[in-house]
C-alpha cells in the first residue's frame, strides 16, 4: 500500500488495536493493496472501487466500517482522493456528495433513508 502519510497511518493502527477498529485497518489495507494491483495495470479508481471493496471484505464490514476505512484511505493513500471523491458521489442520496467532495469531507454510508428523498416529488 502506497501510504503518503505514514506518521498518520502508524497511529491510527496503534490506537486502534481492538478486534473493531484493527478489522477496519486490516480492510482498508487490503482494499488498498487489490487496488493498486488494478491501478499498476491502468485501472482507474472509481471503476475498481466497488468490486475491489467486496473482494477485501472477508471479515463482514459494517456500513460504519467501510466508511472508516474511506476516511482512514482518503488521509493516508496515494490514490486517497481519488476514492474519497468516487465514495461520495457513489454514496450521496441527493446532492450532498458533491458538497462534501467540494469540502474534503466524506459521507457516512451508514445512514437510510426512509420515503421520498428531498426535491423528489413522485
Amino acid at each position: 500500500m502506497n501510504i503518503v502519510k505514514r506518521t498518520d497511518w502508524e497511529n491510527g493502527k496503534k490506537n486502534n488495536t481492538d478486534p473493531y477498529g484493527s478489522a477496519i485497518y486490516k480492510y482498508a489495507e487490503e482494499w488498498a493493496d487489490i487496488m493498486e494491483a488494478e491501478i499498476t495495470n491502468g485501472a482507474r479508481v472509481e471503476d475498481i472501487a466497488r468490486d475491489s471493496s467486496h473482494e477485501a471484505d472477508t471479515a463482514g464490514l459494517t456500513g460504519f466500517m467501510y466508511g472508516a476505512a474511506v476516511s482512514i484511505l482518503s488521509n493516508v493513500w496515494k490514490y486517497g482522493e481519488a476514492l474519497r471523491n468516487w465514495h461520495n458521489l457513489d454514496t450521496q442520496i441527493g446532492n450532498e456528495g458533491e458538497k462534501a467532495n467540494k469540502e474534503g469531507g466524506v459521507l457516512n454510508p451508514a445512514l437510510m433513508t426512509i420515503g421520498k428523498t428531498r426535491g423528489e416529488t413522485k
